[in-house]
């Protein structure tokens, strides 16, 4: 019944757009996908990582996040599983949205950042605080936003980038990003693998059935029928596959291997006072787990999701507007510990925004989700920003946050239980922005209390099944600094970011696992006609490893820099060579209790953009 209550929105919505006005409208020539990052979040904290920070940094997401943003990743070792920590929440309450379509897993409800290779996307934003309203489960934390931004204007260009460095550690990518104006594509290819046999710092043993390989496949196309209707494809393959690394030379070896696939289409129509945008999404997601790579046996899961979410966008007068969203999703699940399941979730959300005067806005939101598996909460958000002047403005928020019970939650089979209801997260937030000169400061203050926490416990027999137990009081504060500065032949940047965060069970009040109270980040660059120059400093708090704090299981603070530079020998095209150090000053850390990551190691990198 709600799949048929959506559907006759839907189709209501489109006929506004097919019998509408034929009104001129100005488009921008960069087409995006996920409008309401842009259009919705302006009294929250967004920083937005562009390319070149993108291509300065190694492959993966979890190390691009690492060293420039706020987020915490805790890595199981150097390309093993990493899960970020967002605001002193779980890895499960922070939402990956890849072109707008929120991309979890609905198996784990988790992204592994490792998965995810930084240089296949234009550009990779990182949303601090609620999102639900918008993105849906999980964006408790924040969100991190990949984005394929589609150029219209005429252009041609190829970047080929090559890595190798230790640890026979090597990275591919090719990019083609075309455009003659009736059409945009984007395709890149990226390869990464690694033997990654570094050795563990005082002890002599070597990282162990440690090697990875994955490779990624992205396309993204954009068609303009005319001047206000456009069709984008968007489809990303990842294929992946990794050896688990031993804890001890006398674990027996394992290995997991990943597909995971994701297509969007897009039709768009702009008219002169709203956008229409209807949206089908296919995804899928599949592993292997090989718990003796001797041996052919495996467990496995599968999941298939189908969307269809419809978007209408109408702008009442120049300064305020309404945005209604209506989706449905259907996930296919089944596995070796999973019963064949299937589930079907109906969407309905409104946003509103106005612009009261040049100095203030505001934006309010509110979600309703309905299926038969849960009971949703009714989600909401309200947020202002108030300019006192060009210095100055002030950002405030409030919203309610949720994230649905996974399919190992509620179908393993023997242990899911079905009666789960989704957590739940209340969470508001003060946000100052200053700017003067060349600076640009971002403090924001944060208190959020989540409820029902999902945790697997023990039960009857000693067998674990989920409940709803924790409650978690979580306040904080992150600071952002940019800077940049130019004279003459010589370009001079700064980054920064600090985050304090003090997450608690209320039951036990004590500090959750693996959330640091303190982590900080640190860039300084520096480039003089085509040389440039860079490095990165990371520092992270000590974590507790048990939930009773006890101070004997902890993993002790770190600091890890890196450092880069290169040189462009090309005249009209890019001939980039460069090098890195990671690790400068060979420190023997860990993110995760007893898995080791690499000491001092080199990367070298040639660039050709033609």
């Amino acid at each position: 019944m709600t799949l048929k209550k959506l559907f006759l929105t839907c189709c209501v919505l489109v006929c506004q757009c097919i019998f509408a006005q034929q009104l001129s409208v100005a488009l921008d020539e960069v087409v995006i996908s996920d409008a309401q990052l842009k259009n919705f979040s302006n009294s929250q904290s967004v920083l937005k990582l562009e390319d070149s920070v993108i291509q300065k940094n190694q492959p993966s997401l979890a190390a691009l996040l690492n060293y420039n943003a706020v987020v915490y990743f805790k890595e199981n070792g150097l390309g093993m599983v990493a899960s970020p920590s967002f605001r002193g929440t779980t890895a499960a309450q922070t939402a990956v949205v890849w072109n707008g379509i929120n991309i979890n897993s609905q198996t784990t409800g988790q992204t592994d950042f490792n998965t995810i290779t930084s240089k296949d996307f234009s550009s990779i934003s990182v949303r601090a605080g609620g999102g639900s309203v918008i993105y849906g489960s999980s964006a408790v934390g924040g969100t991190i936003h990949l984005n394929n931004d589609l150029d219209f204007s005429k252009h041609f260009s190829n970047q080929v980038n090559a890595q190798y460095g230790s640890f026979n550690t090597l990275g591919l990518h090719y990019g083609l990003d075309v455009s003659n104006g009736k059409y945009s594509l984007k395709v890149s290819l990226s390869n990464n693998s690694s033997d990654n046999d570094y050795a563990y710092p005082k002890s002599g043993f070597k990282n162990e059935n440690g090697q990875f390989f994955n490779r990624s496949y992205n396309v993204a196309f954009g068609y303009k029928i005319n001047l206000k209707n456009f069709l984008k494809f968007y489809s990303q393959i990842f294929d992946g596959e990794r050896h688990f690394s031993l804890a001890s030379p006398s674990d027996t070896k394992t290995k997991y291997k990943d597909f995971n696939t994701r297509h969007l289409l897009e039709w768009s129509c702009y008219q002169n006072h709203f956008v229409s945008k209807l949206k089908l999404a296919y995804l899928s997601e599949e592993y292997n787990y090989f718990g003796d790579i001797s041996s052919d046996n495996f467990s496995f899961g599968k999941v298939k999701t189908v969307i269809a979410k419809y978007d209408f966008l109408y702008n009442l007068n120049e300064k305020t507007s309404v945005n209604a969203l209506v989706d449905f999703t259907q996930n296919d699940g089944k596995g070796s510990d999973i019963l064949h399941e299937k589930r079907q979730i109906g969407t309905a959300a409104i946003l509103f925004r106005q612009l009261l005067t040049k100095k203030i806005q505001y934006e309010l939101g509110v979600r309703k989700e309905a299926t038969s598996n849960y009971k949703s909460p009714l989600l909401f958000s309200a947020g202002s920003s108030y300019a006192f002047s060009a210095l100055y403005k002030i950002k405030l928020n409030f919203s309610r946050n949720f994230r649905i019970p996974t399919f190992n939650d509620l179908y393993w089979e023997g242990a899911g239980n079905p009666d789960l209801k989704p957590e739940s997260s209340y969470q508001g937030e003060i946000g100052n922005v200053f700017k003067f000169r060349n600076f640009l400061i971002t403090a924001t203050i944060y208190h959020s209390e989540i409820s029902d926490m999902i945790r697997w416990v023990p039960g009857n027999g000693g067998v674990f099944s989920p409940e709803n137990t924790n409650k978690v009081s979580v306040y904080g504060l992150e600071t952002i600094v940019n800077w940049k500065r130019k004279f003459g032949h010589s370009t001079y940047e700064f980054n920064g970011t600090y985050a304090y965060t003090n997450s608690k069970n209320k039951q036990l009040d004590k500090q959750l696992i693996y959330v640091p109270y303190h982590k900080i980040t640190a860039s300084l660059g520096y480039g003089f006609k085509k040389f440039t120059a860079n490095y990165q400093h990371l520092f992270t708090g000590k974590v507790f490893t048990q939930s009773d704090n006890n101070p004997t299981k902890t993993v002790d603070m770190y600091n890890v820099s890196n450092i880069g530079a290169d040189y462009d020998f090309g005249k009209t095209n890019v001939y980039k060579i460069g090098f890195r150090v990671m690790n400068l000053w060979d420190e023997n850390y860990e993110s995760v209790e007893n898995r080791p990551l690499p000491g001092r190691n080199f990367n070298m990198y040639l660039t050709f953009n033609f």
